[in-house]
C-alpha cells in the first residue's frame, strides 16, 4: 500500500529584531553628554600627557630656546641602563613609598578604630585628625623644617629636656635624613586613609562584633576574625592609591631635603625633575618617567593579584 508523503512544512521565520527606537537613541545620546564633560579633561591632562610623554622618549628633545626634536630610538634607554645614580634613586623611592604606606595604613587604621569606639568630643577628634590633609604640602615642609631644626628646633628642644643628645641635624645626616622624610609623609597622608577606613568600619554590623564577643573572642581575635576581613577589599584599594600618591610625591620632599644630603632623599620623580629642568634633558627624562611607569604598574599588578587570590574561595568547598 503506498502513502502519500505530506510534504515538508516550512519552519516559522524568526520574529523580526526590534530595531531601536528614539526613546533609546535619545537616552544613549543623553548619556553621552553626561559623560563627555569628565572624559574630556582626563583625556586633556592625563591621556594626552603620557602619550606626548612617550613619544619623546624615544627623541634626543632638549629645553633649548629652539629645540630640535630628533629620533634616538631606544638609545635613551640604553643610556639610563647604565645610569647607576637613576637607579639608586628608584631605590630610594621604593623605600619611602612601602614605608610610608605600610605606616599610614597601621596608623590610620589604629586611629580609625579609636574613632570608631564611641570616644568623647569625637567630632572635635575627627575634624583636628583632618588638619593635615587641609595642609598645601609646602606649608607642612616648611613646618617640619622648623621642627627638625638643629638649631632649637622643638624635637630637639624636647630631647635635651629628657637627657637625651639634642644636637641632632635631622634633615642633614645620612642617617636620619630619610627616616625623618618617612615621618613626614606618614603625618599628611594618614587623615586620608583614617577617613576612608572609619568609613569601612561603620559599614561592619555589630551584630558580628557581638555574636564573636559572646564565643568568647577577645579584641584581636575579634579583629583578626571580623574586622580585617570585612575591611579587605578597602585595604586593598586605598593602599593602592597610596603607593601612586606616594611614589610620585614630589613637593614635599623638594621642600624638605631637595634630595640631600648627597642624595640620600632623590626620590625617581625628583631625580626625573632634576634631569629635565635643570639639565634640560627633556626626552632622557621622559625615558625615565616610562621607566617608573611600568614599574609602578608592575608593582600594583603583583599586589592587586596577590590580594584578588587571597579573595577567591578555595575549590571543592
Amino acid at each position: 500500500m503506498i502513502t502519500a508523503i505530506e510534504p515538508r512544512r516550512a519552519a516559522p521565520a524568526p520574529p523580526p529584531r526590534p530595531k531601536k527606537t528614539t526613546r533609546a537613541r535619545t537616552r544613549r545620546r543623553e548619556a553621552i553628554a553626561l559623560v563627555l564633560p569628565s572624559l574630556i579633561p582626563i583625556l586633556v591632562l592625563s591621556v594626552a600627557p603620557l602619550v606626548i610623554g612617550i613619544v619623546l622618549a624615544f627623541t634626543d628633545t632638549r629645553l633649548v630656546r629652539h629645540p630640535d626634536f630628533g629620533f634616538a630610538g631606544i638609545d635613551n634607554f640604553v643610556r639610563l641602563g647604565g645610569n647607576s645614580l637613576f637607579w639608586d634613586s628608584l631605590r630610594i623611592g621604593l623605600i619611602w613609598t612601602v614605608g610610608v604606606t605600610v605606616l599610614q595604613l597601621a596608623a590610620a587604621m589604629g586611629l580609625a578604630l579609636l574613632l570608631n569606639s564611641g570616644l568623647k568630643l569625637q567630632g572635635l577628634t575627627r575634624v583636628l585628625a583632618l588638619i593635615p590633609w587641609a595642609m598645601p604640602p609646602v606649608v607642612v615642609a616648611i613646618m617640619w623644617q622648623m621642627i627638625y631644626s638643629a638649631n632649637g628646633g622643638p624635637l630637639n628642644a624636647f630631647l635635651g629636656s629628657i637627657g637625651l643628645p639634642d644636637g641632632i641635624n635631622w634633615l642633614g645626616d645620612f642617617n636620619t635624613a630619610l627616616p625623618a622624610v618617612i615621618v613626614v609623609g606618614v603625618w599628611v597622608g594618614m587623615p586620608q586613609t583614617t577617613v576612608t577606613l572609619l568609613a569601612g568600619l561603620q559599614q561592619i554590623p555589630a551584630e558580628l562584633h557581638e555574636a564573636a564577643a559572646v564565643d568568647g573572642a577577645g579584641a584581636w581575635r575579634r579583629f583578626t576574625a571580623v574586622t580585617w576581613p570585612s575591611m579587605r577589599p578597602i585595604v586593598s584599594s586605598i593602599t593602592s592609591l597610596n603607593f601612586i600618591w606616594n611614589f610620585n610625591s614630589f613637593s614635599l620632599v623638594y621642600v624638605l631635603t631637595a634630595g640631600g644630603p648627597g642624595g640620600k632623599t632623590m626620590v625617581p620623580v625628583l631625580f626625573v625633575y632634576l634631569e629635565a629642568f635643570k639639565n634640560r634633558e627633556i626626552g632622557y627624562a621622559a625615558a625615565m618617567g616610562l621607566v617608573l611607569v611600568i614599574v609602578v604598574v608592575a608593582l600594583l599588578a603583583i599586589y592587586l593579584r596577590s590580594q584578588f587570590r587571597g579573595d577567591r574561595p578555595e575549590r571543592g568547598r
